[in-house]
C-alpha cells in the first residue's frame, strides 16, 4: 500500500467495476493505485480544506441547506 496506514472503505460493486475498467484503460498497475491517485489529486490538503462555515454557505447557496 502507498502510505503508512491502511484503511478500508466499501465501494458499490458497479462503481468498483467502472473504476477497475478505467484503471486498466489508463494504464495503472491496480485499481487501488488509480483510486488513490484520484483521491490525492481531488481531495483538498489539510491546510487548504474549507472551514465548516464556508462549506455551510456554499451548501446554502446551492439550496441544500436553509
Amino acid at each position: 500500500m502507498f502510505g503508512s496506514k491502511s484503511h478500508k472503505i466499501s465501494i458499490d460493486h458497479d462503481l468498483y467495476e467502472r473504476l477497475e475498467k478505467a484503471a486498466q484503460v489508463a494504464g495503472y498497475s491496480s485499481t487501488e493505485e488509480f483510486v488513490i491517485h484520484i483521491l490525492e489529486t481531488t481531495a483538498p490538503a489539510g491546510s487548504a480544506a474549507d472551514s465548516e462555515e464556508e462549506v455551510r454557505k456554499r451548501l446554502q447557496g446551492l439550496g441544500y441547506l436553509e
